[in-house]
């Protein structure tokens, strides 16, 4: 009896301490000069709160290690003598995976020893150090908390001040009412594919991207005025980086979801190098049912994406790196009509044809970075990347006919013989190769200077049958291929603590035909004081047009077959930015900006009579010869209100009230088609920690409102009594909208750590209330009035676990 005494006594002493056990994590990285990157000796970096204080000196490499973390947020506080202390609150720690980070310091001005720097970087300041004006960072933690983004990186721009999408599910992103196809993609600072499954040339119509936010570091959004450094660019610039795996311990993790299936693993090469890989695979979740042999599901879009990052370090060649993206996506649908798809193309308006319509698509983008430093106050970066991508759309039609007997009576329907009407077949591969200096002068003066040099090769045909079916006409048949030169100069001046100057100038070269252009850019940045600070800042900024505008073929009236647009010059536009932004206090800031951009060379179609221009095409392609003669406007205001998360809750308001005009060789200023007018988002979340018996469970619900005005219309001609006819009302073209758009979203998750890993499981209930406003009409006699409408993407559920381990 004494021996069983003596047992439970000893077992439940050790009860409490197995329930109360902590869980912890490891909160290592590393800690960089801003301008040289040169690792900073000696850096003290410390858990703020903690007790006993747990904290750290950076080693002769720059590299920190914080054990025994406990799970949960922690705000991280750096500080260096000479340099501006960091502070990073709410960092997320789960027991299934180290928090690994890349940190850096901007040197103070002020020469004085023993003095304390106070200053520190604000939140959502962009990472590019030369970059001041209408910028955003965009960190892991809000790509995976904001509601909506599918864990898709990008869809979480659409959440920003003066970002519109157009509400069908597409992948239609519109800055300040610029085109979508006007936007920049980036992945580890070099030009991409657009990343988009389901692509179509203008990269405007598909609605998943195959990166995956499992892979995101913190990434910048550019909406106007850009930096030197970006060229070839209209809209906005979407520069994406991918975290380096973790080189000291292998993890991987695993999401399951209706979307998507994928995949992670991440480990060092050996122990001891700082060498590390990253691969993820995604499979799309429903297609892979129907591989099964599960289910079997006609008409499903089908995709699969995988993306990398390798990184070698040397001790005497720099470090490289080796990154890439890659996706295959395919789609076939049959009986197809605009409101389920929007087919390139002339399009249907018999109501007697049936149209069916079968896509496949791919994209890949490999390529390899290597930075060597010269001294400690510069290094040279050298990319070399190749991207390629490819789209093949068939668009088949099959007439249906009434079968009738001898007598006239209908017997039944029937359908004829199924025969292609829009056959296109695209492929583009993309050389690259850059070099950019940068030199770190002093603690006041920094520069780049960059070249890019990049062949774009085009193999592109397309044809169609014409109106009367008799014949099948050729729209685009070349291969061929254009080089473009870039260079840029940056210099970053800083006055004092509070005015920053960002000047230089970008230079673009196209070969094809023989154009150059000069484009300076100025930024500034005044911090008045610590809670108020003004910047200003110009850009002039050209893009060329999408290619197969170059190598149209247009007959003329004796029958020969002309490209007119061989020498089709750059559209420009100069951008002018004003902001004002306060910080009310460490985690709330309000920010207003207001903008102007005047578009000029503008490609229109050469004909007096005509309203056709370029920055309105979408997949209503046309094959006209164009000049560089129209002109456009986008000017508007947007306001911002930012609580970031702390105390476990967040919010974001924004606003943005905009108008877009373009006018044509007819002479009419006329609204784009993305004219919206107005955008308004209002996201909130709120986490609720340390549930259960162990403290270990996490439960957040976020939830998103979307408001907008809907895109500018051509219409059907109506006749007297409001019926449809096949044909457009040009005189009104873009005069009108046909409704706003609304959309409210939610999503629940709820996380639990374990010792070795961590599980999360999450539902987003995207446009919750099944609004779907109307987008744009099309022709179809078998609806009321002979008019069908595109709407909004309905009610969707999106489940998803994911377990890191």
């Amino acid at each position: 009896m004494k021996k069983l005494l003596a047992i439970a006594i000893i077992v439940t002493s050790f009860i409490p301490r197995i329930i109360g056990q902590e869980l912890t994590q490891t909160v290592r990285g590393t800690v960089i000069d801003l301008d040289s990157e040169i690792p900073l000796i000696g850096a003290v970096v410390s858990i703020v709160g903690s007790n006993p204080l747990i904290g750290t000196a950076t080693d002769q490499e720059g590299k920190f290690k914080l054990d025994n973390v406990e799970t949960g947020r922690v705000h991280l506080k750096i500080s260096y003598l000479g340099y501006e202390n960091m502070s990073i609150p709410n960092i997320v720690v789960n027991s299934g995976k180290e928090v690994v980070l890349n940190l850096k310091m901007r040197e103070s001005i002020i020469k004085m020893d023993e003095v304390l720097i106070t200053a520190s970087r604000n939140k959502g300041e962009a990472v590019n150090e030369m970059a001041l004006i209408s910028s955003r960072s965009i960190s892991l933690e809000e790509s995976k908390r904001y509601v909506g983004s599918f864990n898709d990186p990008s869809r979480v721009i659409a959440n920003l001040a003066g970002v519109a999408t157009t509400g069908d599910g597409t992948s239609d992103i519109i800055v300040r009412g610029n085109a979508p196809k006007y936007i920049q993609w980036r992945l580890e600072g070099m030009e991409i594919t657009s990343p988009y499954h389901f692509n179509d040339q203008n990269s405007s119509s598909g609605g998943l991207s195959a990166l995956n936010n499992s892979l995101l570091a913190t990434s910048d959004f550019y909406t106007g005025a850009f930096s030197p450094e970006y060229g070839n660019v209209l809209s906005g610039v979407f520069d994406v980086k991918l975290r380096p795996g973790n080189n000291e311990k292998f993890e991987s993790s695993f999401g399951f979801g209706l979307l998507g299936t994928d995949f992670t693993v991440e480990g060092p090469f050996k122990k001891g190098y700082g060498g590390s890989y990253l691969v993820n695979y995604r499979y799309s979740t429903i297609s892979l049912i129907d591989d099964l042999g599960l289910v079997d599901i006609g008409g499903i879009p089908k995709f699969q994406d995988a993306a990398f990052k390798v990184v070698l370090p040397s001790k005497k060649m720099g470090t490289f790196s080796f990154f890439g993206l890659a996706g295959y996506s395919t789609l076939e649908l049959e009986e197809v009509t605009p409101d389920v798809w929007t087919t390139p193309g002339e399009g249907n308006t018999d109501g007697n044809l049936e149209e069916d319509f079968d896509k496949h698509a791919f994209l890949a983008n490999l390529g390899m970075n290597h930075t060597i430093g010269i001294n400690d106050n510069s290094y040279i970066k050298t990319t070399l990347a190749y991207s390629t991508e490819g789209i093949e759309d068939d668009v088949f039609e099959t007439r249906k006919l009434k079968l009738y007997d001898a007598g006239g009576v209908f017997l039944r329907d029937s359908l004829g013989r199924r025969t292609s009407n829009f056959k296109s077949r695209l492929k583009q591969s993309v050389y690259r190769g850059t070099v950019k200096y940068s030199n770190k002068l002093n603690a006041r003066n920094s520069i780049q200077v960059g070249s890019k040099y990049a062949v774009l090769a085009y193999n592109n045909k397309q044809s169609q049958l014409t109106t009367d079916r008799a014949n099948r006409t050729s729209l685009v048949d070349f291969d061929e291929a254009i080089t473009t030169i870039n260079n840029y100069v940056s210099w970053k001046f800083r006055l004092n603590e509070n005015i920053t100057f960002i000047s230089g100038f970008h230079n673009m070269n196209v070969l094809l035909s023989e154009e150059s252009s000069f484009e300076p850019r100025l930024a500034m940045n005044w911090k008045l004081n610590e809670l108020n600070s003004i910047h200003v800042g110009y850009g002039n900024h050209s893009n060329m047009e999408s290619v197969h505008n170059y190598f149209t073929q247009v007959e003329l009236s004796d029958g020969s077959i002309v490209e007119p647009n061989k020498n089709l010059g750059l559209l420009k536009s100069h951008h002018f930015v004003l902001g004002y932004d306060r910080r009310l206090n460490q985690n709330l800031r309000a920010k207003a900006e207001v903008y102007y951009q005047d578009l000029y060379r503008l490609p229109v179609e050469n004909d007096v009579n005509s309203l056709y221009s370029t920055i309105n095409e979408g997949l209503d392609y046309q094959y006209v010869d164009l000049v560089n003669k129209g002109t456009g406007k986008n000017y508007g205001i947007e306001l911002t209100v930012e609580r970031f998360f702390a105390n476990n809750y967040y919010f974001l308001l924004n606003g943005s009230l905009f108008d877009s005009k373009y006018k044509a060789l007819d002479g009419v200023e006329r609204s784009t088609r993305y004219n919206g007018e107005y955008i308004f988002n209002a996201l909130a979340g709120k986490e609720f920690v340390k549930l259960g018996k162990k403290q270990n469970r996490t439960v957040a619900v976020n939830t998103k409102l979307f408001y907008a005005g809907g895109k500018k219309v051509i219409s059907l001609v109506r006749d007297s009594e409001g019926n449809a006819t096949n044909a457009l009302d040009l005189e009104n073209a873009y005069e009108e909208k046909i409704e706003d758009l609304l959309s409210l979203d939610v999503s629940v998750s709820y996380k639990f750590d374990r010792p070795k890993a961590a599980h999360e499981l999450s539902i987003d209930l995207i446009n919750l209330t099944d609004f779907k406003g109307k987008i744009s009409e099309f022709y179809s006699e078998e609806e009321p009035k002979s008019i069908g409408y595109v709407t909004q993407f309905g009610f969707f559920p999106n489940l998803m676990y994911r377990v890191y381990f």
